[in-house]
């Protein structure tokens, strides 16, 4: 339709002949005579030409609109992945809490139990030593953003999985999460800076929290 419109364009700028040009009246004495020329007549003008071309413009327009509207087909990886479904968590399997589940699980999803609580710490602490390498280039920011995320999920997980701790060793595991809550809040402040040393030293401090806990949790 485009191609259509740009020919229809192109043939009604180039469709005007000589014929159908204004003449310029001659003066008067011009010719060897003193008469003035028969006035000409006017052409009369191309309104369907006009027309014409005003039709093809908005057509082309519009041909562009809906071109610039119509959203573009995604690459097939794309598309494979939006089709697939994930198959159900197996009954006593831990399921693999990542980032963006965040929001669901904080706000739309039941409560954990003790024992995923627990679950959940250990791959916290799994997670944590993952972060060496982003240590050692100084991403601060993706170090910055995973320790918050793992803060989050850390404020409920510790106290919800404190119901599956003896009584006897309540008072314990209270001092050691208090320590593993106080290191992990030491090291964001020391990345947010972002001082190198400190960085390293709060973030042996908080794995050898984590590992404390797993512990109480084992």
């Amino acid at each position: 339709m485009a191609t259509l419109a740009m020919h229809l364009i192109l043939c009604s700028s180039t469709s005007s002949s000589p014929s159908q040009r204004r003449r310029r009246p001659l003066p008067p004495g011009a010719g060897g005579s003193d008469k003035s020329p028969p006035q000409q007549q006017q052409p009369a003008p191309q309104s369907a030409t006009r027309r014409l071309a005003v039709a093809a413009s908005t057509a082309l327009a519009a041909t562009a609109a809906l071109a610039a509207r119509r959203p573009a087909a995604p690459p097939p990886a794309m598309a494979a992945e939006a089709a697939f479904v994930p198959a159900p968590t197996p009954p006593g399997a831990v399921p693999r809490w990542g980032t963006k589940s965040y929001v669901r699980e904080r706000f739309f999803e039941k409560e954990l139990t003790a024992e995923e609580a627990a679950a959940r710490i250990r791959q916290t602490a799994e997670g944590m030593r993952t972060l060496r390498p982003m240590l050692e280039t100084m991403s601060w920011k993706y170090v910055l953003f995973y320790v918050r995320l793992k803060s989050k999920y850390l404020d409920r997980d510790l106290t919800t999985a404190m119901a599956g701790v003896p009584a006897t060793r309540r008072a314990d595991y209270v001092r050691v999460a208090n320590e593993l809550v106080d290191n992990m809040t030491e090291f964001d402040r020391f990345v947010r800076t972002p001082k190198v040393y400190e960085s390293y030293l709060f973030y042996e401090k908080t794995l050898e929290s984590l590992d404390d806990v797993a512990e109480f949790l084992a």
